[in-house]
């Protein structure tokens, strides 16, 4: 039987969607380091050109290729570009993801519908797309982020989270489906779902900026909408709040996007399924298990607030 990934990724091929920041950044940096060459994706060149820029002088080589993962046209459009680049990918990361989507009680649903597109149909057309490189592969894997919102579909009592939760769980199924997929119909190729909970990346503010709420009229109709009063505040204090609710969800979050991608990467190296990726997540898991029947009342939620400020001053 060939090996597989527990001496690591040199000399293997590597596919991460989402390279641009966070998370998908720091797998392309930390796999180039270990000698992989990894095609990446993300829909800002800049971003692309500064983690390539970061990893040129790794081991591993970087294509990166400017794709919007729920267009199933341009995520053909880059499996064929990493096609000609190298035939057979053994590691597919289908990393990207957005935020947003909250209510589906009178909404927007183009945006509801973006955030779902981005985050499930990403999955499936890449997944779909680089299939036959896997299948050419001597041994693959396909690793695909979900969230702890994959088991849990609330972010608080007090805000919905329709979209992107209703997307995650769609993600976690689906991976846990193709382990049986995979082991009758390929049984050289393994998956793995990546469950994260509050990672220090820019997906606030990068999500923010894609759905057009660095524009302020859809500022303030989301305030609205949420029963908040942005009467006092001019447009640019609008827009500089929401910069600085992006900023504090990267700084202040208890796991950050370099530390998740070593739990990831380590944990293919121990050929495990399910990676749950910061005490946080494993703390929601813990307490949604326990308890599922009562996992949306608001007793659950205080408890876990406490326990969440007991991880922090621990």
């Amino acid at each position: 039987m060939a090996e597989r990934f527990e001496n690591g990724f040199n000399g293997r091929v590597a596919v991460v969607t989402g390279g641009g920041t966070g998370m998908g950044r720091d797998l392309v940096l930390q796999l180039t380091a270990d000698g992989c060459d990894v095609a990446t994706c993300d829909v800002i060149q800049t971003n692309l050109d500064e983690t390539a820029s970061l990893a040129a002088d790794n081991a591993g080589s970087v294509l990166t290729h400017i794709a919007d993962v729920s267009s199933e046209e341009q995520v053909n459009a880059f499996a064929e570009a990493v096609a000609g680049w190298r035939p057979e990918i053994h590691l597919l990361f289908n990393n990207a993801g957005i935020g947003g989507g909250g209510t589906i009680v009178d909404f927007d649903r183009e945006q509801w519908e973006k955030v779902f597109n981005v985050c499930w149909f990403g999955v499936y057309y890449n997944t779909i797309a680089f299939l036959p490189m896997l299948l050419a592969a001597e041994v693959g894997q396909v690793v695909n982020t979900s969230s702890v919102n994959g088991f849990f579909a609330s972010v608080g009592p007090a805000m919905p989270h329709t979209s992107y939760s209703a997307a995650k769980f769609a993600v976690k199924g689906f991976t846990e489906a193709l382990i049986t997929d995979f082991a009758q119909n390929a049984p050289h190729l393994k998956a793995s779902v990546v469950m994260p909970g509050h990672i220090g990346t820019s997906i606030a503010y990068n999500s923010d900026v894609l759905l057009g709420f660095d524009e302020a009229d859809k500022l303030r109709a989301r305030y609205d909408q949420s029963g908040k009063d942005a009467s006092h505040l001019s447009d640019e204090e609008l827009v500089a709040r929401m910069e600085r609710r992006g900023d504090a969800f990267r700084e202040h979050a208890p796991t950050s996007a370099a530390q998740a991608a070593t739990i990831i990467l380590d944990a293919v190296k121990r050929d495990e399924w399910r990676i749950l990726v910061g005490d946080d997540a494993a703390v929601i898991d813990d307490m949604v298990r326990a308890n599922p029947e009562g996992a949306y009342e608001p007793e659950f939620f205080a408890g876990w607030i406490d326990r969440s400020r007991a991880l922090r001053s621990n």
